[in-house]
């Protein structure tokens, strides 16, 4: 099969054994780059995420989940606790640079496809494994949720309000900063064997990138031992810096340094509170963060969200409306920015994904192929990469094998 060079991972190849999101969040960050992907999946049932529905996309028959992290990648059924199919995985590892992988700690050696297994064989491969807590430690078997991920992490711990329940964020984050790291570590080690021709095995935990984004808020507890408190929409270390109500809805005002709070209480007529010293600085307006809330809290809704925003923009001072999800596509940044693509897919409808942020001048991300059906590369790829006849790619259909 074809490996001319398109994009800045063009010519790699991908032997893609993720499912659900945080290995193929990776892998996709992998495809958009302009490596090719091979998504094995489980003949007649297919990623986890196919069914994770509804919603389903429109006369497509597929979930808006799976197309949410599966385009740029050709869809191989191969059924790998078969000896056959293992065999099919080595024949394909020949030709593959990267082999992706989030079975729990271990699966994969059973069917001879652990990382000892294959590095000797394989010198140059680079394996990712995407796990809930890693390769080692005493947590290392258990299966990893996002949800736990997010409670066993600490940041439900810090997030909603102050006199209710801990939240989870209402997106699947630790799924998502898992796969986004193992990308990295993915390119890290591509640039690794560049220059000495060697792979390596990358271990993510999802628990370990929890808490490596934990940032200010876990250095706030390193720097204090004291847990930091909920605090729903508010900064930790700034004030104010949250949303305040406005005559017909909600603001999100973010005064970012003392200046800035001076010009706000110019504007707003609050020039008195800067002869204040609970308001002077911004330590001293964390630490009277309630009296910061309720002194502004009046001034704030005396205008609606767009007449603030006019006013307060023109001013540089941080604001915006909360805007729902039909808000966001809607708006003239986004629309401009062009956050989201359509792709012509296989059933022969147009379905809508959501764009890659990364914005390269030279290569920037491509959008080769829709997420594709169950099974749509089979033939493709068996027979363009391993050289299979029709006869021998229908026995293994027969066998169940793909």
């Amino acid at each position: 099969m074809d490996r001319t060079p398109t994009g800045p991972l063009g010519g790699l190849r991908v032997l893609d054994l993720t499912r659900v999101l945080a290995g193929p969040t990776c892998t996709q960050m992998l495809g958009d780059l302009g490596a090719e992907v091979i998504k094995i999946e489980r003949p007649g049932a297919g990623d986890d995420t196919r069914g994770f529905a509804p919603p389903f996309w429109p006369n497509t028959g597929e979930s808006a989940y799976f197309l949410g992290a599966n385009r740029n990648k050709k869809s191989v059924t191969l059924d790998i606790a078969k000896p056959e199919g293992q065999a099919v995985v080595h024949r394909l590892l020949e030709s593959c640079d990267i082999l992706a992988e989030n079975f729990k700690v271990g699966a994969l050696a059973k069917y001879g496809l652990g990382w000892e297994q294959l590095k000797e064989k394989h010198p140059r491969l680079i394996y990712c494994s995407i796990t809930g807590f890693g390769q080692d430690g005493p947590y290392a078997p258990r299966p990893g949720y996002d949800a736990l991920v997010q409670a066993m992490g600490g940041v439900m711990s810090l997030t909603g309000d102050p006199a209710g329940t801990p939240q989870k964020v209402g997106i699947p984050i630790a799924d998502l900063f898992a796969g986004l790291y193992g990308c990295i570590g993915i390119l890290a080690a591509l640039n690794h064997r560049n220059a000495t021709g060697q792979g390596q095995r990358i271990d993510i935990g999802m628990l370990d990138t929890h808490v490596a984004w934990l940032a200010n808020q876990g250095m706030n507890y390193l720097a204090t031992g004291e847990n930091p408190p909920r605090l729903g929409n508010q900064h930790p270390n700034i004030a104010p810096y949250q949303e305040f109500p406005t005559q017909d809805g909600y603001i999100i005002l973010a005064v970012g340094n003392d200046p800035t709070f001076e010009r706000f209480c110019k504007a707003v007529g609050q020039e008195r509170l800067l002869a204040d010293e609970r308001f002077a600085t911004n330590a001293k307006r964390v630490e009277n963060r309630g009296l910061v809330t309720e002194t502004l809290t009046p001034v704030m809704r005396s205008k609606t969200t767009a007449e603030w925003i006019e006013a307060l923009e023109a001013l540089k001072i941080g604001c915006g409306p909360i805007n729902t999800l039909e808000q966001v596509f809607a708006d003239p940044q986004v629309k401009a920015r062009g956050c989201v693509v359509e792709m012509p897919h296989a059933s022969g409808e147009t379905v809508k994904v959501i764009a890659n942020p990364v914005r390269l001048s030279a290569t920037p991300p491509a959008y080769k192929s829709a997420p594709p059906v169950l099974g749509q590369h089979t033939a493709e790829v068996l027979g363009g990469l391993l050289g299979m006849g029709g006869a021998e790619i229908a026995a293994l259909k027969e066998k169940g094998v793909a």
